[in-house]
């Protein structure tokens, strides 16, 4: 049983704004192009849905679109409150954003209340762990201590509950998905492109990277192109095999 005819694609995304310093350039897509991009997406049938729609399809519990994408963006910058939600708003789309938890409030990111009303405004929270190390730097008992505390901390300011994850600079290892698990996650995001469908490991689901382009649409274009090649290629698919 596949969730669409082509599976489920999901984007990473950081920043959408056209200011950005230089160590943050590299991630951020300026708002002219990421408007490009949608447009492109919405030509090609695209229907933007969220990691739950994704979880009760799984379920049996709602149907998904014939070619569904999940925008998700990572950190918790303020420009997807400023710039992205009303962008968002403005064609009736969904996104899953990843907090980094102690990086709210501080400048340049979300706040809680900035959290609070988006999360009321349609918008999906997840976790990016509560200090954006990569997990496979640590042992398993802080491992486990960066996806607790983060997913307790946004619950206990007022938010609803935190399901799902991304793994900070796409690092894991083969212990961590059933660490999730215990930790009372339903999914979790990789850095690994291609595409998903319900035989894909809910804890190391696929995803393609969209950094700054370089070459406007036709890269994303490309990106898009490379993730569905190695989806039928079978290269890097994280795969369970009932």
């Amino acid at each position: 049983m596949t969730p669409a005819p082509q599976g489920v694609l999901v984007l990473e995304y950081h920043h959408v704004c056209d200011d950005v310093d230089e160590e943050g350039w590299s991630y951020a897509v300026p708002v002219a192009e990421f408007k490009e991009q949608l447009d492109y997406l919405q030509a090609q049938g695209y229907t933007t849905i969220s990691m739950q729609d994704f979880v009760r399809a799984k379920k049996g519990k709602q149907e998904l679109p014939d070619k569904p994408v999940i925008l998700t963006f990572d950190d918790g910058y303020e420009d997807n409150y400023t710039v992205l939600l009303p962008m968002l708003e403005e064609r009736g789309m969904k996104a899953t954003v990843y907090m980094v938890t102690n990086s709210i409030g501080r400048k340049g990111y979300l706040s809680w209340n900035q959290l609070r009303d988006m999360q009321n405004r349609g918008i999906e929270l997840g976790s990016h762990t509560a200090n954006h190390q990569p997990l496979t730097t640590l042992d398993r008992e802080k491992q486990a201590e960066e996806m607790k505390l983060s997913k307790l901390l946004m619950e206990w300011n007022g938010l609803k509950t935190i399901f799902t994850f991304s793994y900070p600079n796409g690092a894991y290892d083969e212990g961590m998905p059933e660490l999730l698990k215990e930790n009372e996650y339903l999914t979790a995001v990789t850095g690994d492109g291609g595409l998903n469908t319900f035989k894909t490991n809910p804890y190391l689901l696929q995803r393609t990277n969209i950094p700054h382009p370089r070459l406007g649409l036709t890269e994303f274009k490309l990106r898009l192109f490379k993730g569905e090649v190695m989806t039928r290629l079978g290269i890097h698919q994280h795969i369970i095999n009932e």
